[in-house]
């Protein structure tokens, strides 16, 4: 085992792990990504190589640890990984009550910038249209099936994201049996094909049309998945998840205490162009939900067919 890389790194403000890193869990069984305690395992496959990284607060600081080929780039991703570098200037909600209170108890919480396209597509691919729980259980069983183990001393069940040329290779049964359809594999499948083109998106910076275009050529991919993408991988504060199954009701209940559609959730957002993903993560941290009347939606399971 090579020798660890390893820096302190004392941003200006606290930062909160969980409340940063939360958009980046895709539940318990996520074999990507391990909480310990107060400290986060994370299995990486960077420009560079594989790499595990884990990350610790200690005070105001964060130490961070890294294994591996891509260790160094790893190490050198945590500051924009924990919001360094998001511009916040002109973010105001003192005049929206709960906004307010909300964005008070998350002083911690920071936008973050994962600098992995191909990843934070693949993810979103899979929730395309389906529940949490289907979503969730794909991304393990496959990345369970076909990832590689990740250097170090990586919590045990850990693995690695697949290379997108592994994707390629991914037999039509795997996908069937990981419960993902025909539509979704083919759009994986895509975005496999142009990773290395969707990286350098990179380059034209945190969000905007550029960046939107550039993901939305791949077919498949519309506002939805490349929002979702957007958000993750470049810290866009602006991107909203048009299309959503949940999220307008959940605006709409939060600000103005009753359920929007699309249209009306990018109203109520208007009056922060520019932060509308920043508000979106004032909400989904501060705990709210909005009120259920109904039923759950039915999850579908094709596997055995």
């Amino acid at each position: 085992m090579s020798a660890p890389l390893s820096t302190v790194w004392a941003p200006r403000a606290p930062v909160s792990l969980r409340q940063t890193l939360r958009p980046l869990g895709r539940g318990a069984a996520d074999p990507t990504m391990r909480w310990a305690g107060d400290s986060v395992w994370r299995a990486l496959r960077t420009p560079a190589g594989t790499a595990t990284l884990r990350l610790e607060v200690h005070g105001s600081a964060v130490e961070a640890t890294a294994w591996g080929e891509g260790a160094e780039w790893a190490i050198a991703g945590v500051p924009e990984l924990l919001g360094h570098g998001d511009d916040t200037s002109g973010f105001d909600v003192s005049g929206n009550a709960f906004l307010r209170e909300a964005q008070r108890r998350l002083t911690g919480q920071r936008l973050l910038r994962t600098n992995l396209v191909f990843e934070a597509m693949l993810a979103a691919i899979l929730e395309q249209k389906v529940t949490g729980k289907e979503a969730r259980r794909a991304w393990a069983w496959l990345i369970r099936k076909h990832g590689d183990p990740p250097p170090g001393p990586a919590p045990e069940g850990m693995r690695v994201v697949p290379a997108p040329s592994t994707w390629r290779l991914v037999p039509s049964w795997d996908w069937h049996q990981a419960g993902v359809d025909p539509q979704r594999s083919r759009t994986a499948l895509a975005a496999a094909s142009v990773a290395t083109g969707l990286e350098r998106t990179l380059r034209l910076g945190r969000g905007g049309a550029d960046i939107a275009r550039g993901l939305r050529s791949v077919p498949g991919v519309g506002v939805w998945t490349a929002a979702e993408t957007s958000q993750r991988a470049h810290g866009d504060p602006d991107a909203v998840s048009v299309g959503d199954y949940h999220l307008p009701a959940v605006v709409g209940w939060a600000l103005v205490g009753r359920p929007v559609d699309d249209d009306g959730m990018l109203e109520l957002l208007e009056p922060w162009r520019g932060h509308r993903q920043r508000v979106m993560r004032i909400i989904e941290g501060s705990g709210f939900q909005k009120p259920r009347f109904g039923p759950r939606a039915t999850i579908q399971d094709h596997r055995g067919h």
